[in-house]
C-alpha cells in the first residue's frame, strides 16, 4: 500500500510516498480502506511545523478521511467489515471536555489518513450518512465537527437569533448551513463580491465585505440595531472585532489560535474582552459525540457540503499547492477512485 509521510518543518519538500505492507488490525482495531480525504489550511500548518500540537517525524499526515472497513480485530463490536465510516480527528476524545489525555490527533501526534489503508481504533470511527458519497463525507471530520461544536455546545442557536461567522472558509460554510437549520439569522464576512453572491445562494441573510468595510464590527452593530450577534464563530480574526460584534451575554467561539487576526496586529486590549460582556470559548474541533450528533442532522436534513475541487490520491502535493494558492470556495478533496 502507499502512504504519504512527512518531515515537520520542510513543507511540501518533506512530503514523501512510501510503500508498506497492508496492515493487520490488533485488538479493538479496524482496518479502513480509505476512499476519500479532505485537506485545508490546517494541513499546511502541519507541513510547516507551525501547529499547536506536537508533530511526530515520519507521521502519516491528514486528519480527514473516510472509507470502508475491510478487517476487524478481536473484541471489535461497534463496526463490521463493509461499514462506511469516517475517522474522528481526535480518536480518544469520545465525549465530554477536551483534555490532555484525549488530545492525540490524527496526522500530527499519531498516523493520519493520507494512506490507502489506515489502522484505527474502533472507538475512533463513526458511520457516515447514507446519502453522501465518500468524497462528500470526507469534508465532515474537521470543518463540520468544528462548526457543530462552535454552534451547539452550551445550547444551539434559537430561531430568530443572530449568528455571525467570519470568512468563507470551510468552517464558516458549515456554520452557515447549520445555523440556518436552527432558524437563525446569519451574517457572514467575506472578501469579494463573487464570494458574497455564493454565500447568499447558500442562505446568508447579510454579507459584509471586510475589504470595503475594514471596521466591519460597526456594520454588524448596524445590522442588529446595536444588539450585536448572539453568537460569533471566529476562525480568522481579528478577535477584537469579534468581541465588538457580539451581544452582551452572547458567545464568541474562537476557532484556532490566531488571537489577533492579521500578522503584526496589536495585542488584544483586556478592556475590550471585559467590555464585550460575553463568553469567549476556545473550540478545538470536537469529540466523537459531536461528530455523531452532526451526522444525525446532516442525514435528517440531507445536507450536502460545498466541494471546491477534487484531486486524485497520487496528486496530493498538487492539492496542497492549490490550497496554498487561496481563492477557492469549499473543501478540497482527495479521491482514491
Amino acid at each position: 500500500m502507499k502512504s504519504y509521510r512527512l518531515v515537520p518543518g520542510h513543507g511540501l519538500a518533506g512530503l514523501t510516498v512510501q510503500d508498506r505492507d497492508e496492515p493487520e488490525p490488533g485488538r479493538g482495531q479496524v482496518v479502513v480502506r480509505m476512499r476519500a480525504n479532505s485537506i485545508g489550511f490546517r494541513d499546511l500548518m502541519v507541513l510547516a511545523d507551525n501547529y499547536p500540537l506536537p508533530i511526530t517525524p515520519g507521521v502519516v499526515p491528514g486528519c480527514e478521511g473516510v472509507g470502508e472497513v475491510v478487517a476487524v480485530g478481536e473484541d471489535v463490536g461497534r463496526v463490521k467489515a463493509g461499514d462506511r465510516v469516517a475517522a474522528a480527528v481526535f480518536p480518544r476524545w469520545l465525549d465530554g471536555p477536551f483534555r490532555r489525555d484525549n488530545a492525540a490527533q490524527l496526522g500530527t501526534m499519531i498516523d493520519g489518513v493520507l494512506t490507502e489503508y489506515a489502522v484505527l481504533s474502533e472507538d475512533g470511527v463513526v458511520p457516515i450518512p447514507e446519502h453522501l458519497s465518500y468524497e462528500e463525507a470526507a469534508t465532515l471530520p474537521l470543518a463540520a465537527v468544528t462548526a457543530w461544536n462552535a454552534l451547539t455546545t452550551g445550547g444551539a442557536p434559537r430561531p430568530g437569533s443572530t449568528v455571525l461567522t467570519l470568512g468563507s472558509g470551510a468552517v464558516s460554510l458549515f456554520t452557515l448551513r447549520f445555523a440556518k437549520l436552527a432558524g437563525a439569522r446569519v451574517i457572514v464576512t467575506t472578501s469579494s463580491a463573487a464570494k458574497a453572491e455564493r454565500l447568499r445562494e447558500l442562505g446568508a441573510d447579510e454579507v459584509i465585505n471586510y475589504r470595503e468595510s475594514p471596521q466591519w464590527w460597526q456594520d454588524v452593530r448596524a445590522l442588529t440595531d446595536d444588539h450585536g450577534a448572539d453568537r460569533v464563530v471566529d476562525p480568522s480574526g481579528p478577535l477584537e472585532q469579534s468581541l465588538k460584534s457580539v451581544a452582551v451575554s452572547g458567545e464568541v467561539a474562537l476557532v484556532g489560535r490566531w488571537l489577533s487576526g492579521a500578522e503584526g496586529a496589536k495585542p488584544l486590549d483586556p478592556a475590550v474582552l471585559f467590555g464585550a460582556g460575553a463568553v469567549l470559548r476556545r473550540v478545538a474541533t470536537g469529540s466523537r459525540a459531536h461528530f455523531t450528533e452532526l451526522n444525525r442532522a446532516v442525514a435528517a436534513h440531507r445536507v450536502r457540503p460545498v466541494i471546491d475541487r477534487v484531486f486524485p490520491f497520487d496528486e496530493v502535493p498538487d492539492a496542497f499547492r492549490y490550497v496554498q494558492s487561496g481563492g477557492g470556495f469549499g473543501k478540497v478533496v482527495i479521491s482514491h477512485g
